[in-house]
């Protein structure tokens, strides 16, 4: 019997001792895929030395952000030789437009860029292609928008119908006006008019001066509509046609970039927000050259959460009117 119970403790012991082991080699493993995320991550600090241009992509709904301020300082110190900006927006909030057109001017003065409209550069994200000093945009995209929006929604005939009253104690007459609970004052109508045409003013003014234009030329790109990438570069919202090829020889022609420098992509999002399992094991894949199997964890984990986003204030965004 005690022979018996000494081999159920050695038992026992063995398999803490191979326990504690799998641990180890598990923590060991995951280190070490940490370590090579640094290694192979653009702008890491043990990124490897050789020159890349970084390519990051602006798309869908522009507002606060300052994750993607941190990102774009981040590549503002890292060693890519160049950076190509990729388009594709409707643009956003003003502030939030604003906020990105500033951490881009930074990045600008740090390191050679050029933007490429991929499918729509309108309203914000305009003002996000001003940054760079040179905008290349596809024959189709649709570039401009120049303009600044105030929408809110008026309940008052809807509340009549279904006889609800609303009442407010105001400290002031243009209080939270206006209100879409109670028609809209001259004075209120006349408040927002205000801050609108002030925006827009500013909007106006960053097209002028990025773009070198004058009044005239001004006039003929600013009413708000958009235009085509054909129809952009003869009225100075764009340089050229074409795509990232064409930002390519832009740059090794104008900032004597090479055009076979490797081009890389520069995520904007949270820094450690790409330390998952699946990032971890995907860049590790493609850092030792099993790029199909790096793919296919990429797109097993592509599916994009959709966003509730509150776009309050002023909007620099296009959308096409509905019908009537």
């Amino acid at each position: 019997m005690s022979l018996d119970a000494d081999a159920v403790v050695d038992r026992r012991r063995m398999r803490r001792k191979l326990t504690f082991w799998r641990v180890t080699a598990v923590v060991v493993a995951l280190t070490g895929i940490a370590a090579g995320v640094f290694a192979v991550a653009p702008g890491g600090t043990l990124a490897p030395r050789g020159d890349y241009i970084a390519r990051i992509k602006v798309q869908g709904l522009i507002r606060d952000n300052q994750d993607r301020v941190e990102a774009l300082a981040r590549l503002a110190r890292s060693r890519a030789r160049a950076v190509i900006l990729h388009i594709d927006s409707p643009g956003g909030t003003t502030a939030g437009s604003e906020q990105l057109y500033d951490s881009l001017r930074e990045l600008q003065a740090k390191k050679p860029m050029v933007v490429v409209v991929d499918g729509l550069a309108a309203s914000g994200a305009y003002i996000a292609a001003l940054s760079a000093d040179h905008i290349i945009a596809q024959d189709t995209a649709l570039v401009g928008s120049i303009g600044v929006i105030f929408q809110y929604p008026n309940f008052t005939q809807i509340l009549k119908t279904v006889g609800i009253q609303v009442e407010s104690i105001k400290s002031s007459p243009l209080k939270a006006a206006p209100s879409g609970f109670e028609p809209t004052s001259p004075e209120a109508r006349a408040a927002i008019e205000s801050v609108v045409l002030d925006s827009y003013a500013w909007f106006k003014g960053l097209v002028k001066n990025r773009r070198k234009m004058d009044d005239e030329q001004l006039a003929r790109v600013s009413d708000g509509r958009v235009f085509t990438g054909r129809q952009a570069v003869p009225l100075k919202l764009a340089d050229e046609l074409g795509n990232e090829k064409t930002a390519l020889a832009w740059l090794e022609k104008e900032k004597k970039v090479p055009a076979d420098t490797r081009v890389r992509d520069y995520s904007l999002a949270p820094r450690f927000e790409e330390l998952s399992f699946l990032h971890l094991a995907a860049w590790t894949f493609d850092a030792v050259g099993l790029r199909a199997v790096a793919r296919g964890m990429r797109d097993w984990g592509a599916s994009e959460a959709v966003e509730r986003l509150n776009l309050d204030g002023l909007l620099a965004l296009w959308h096409p009117a509905a019908p009537n």
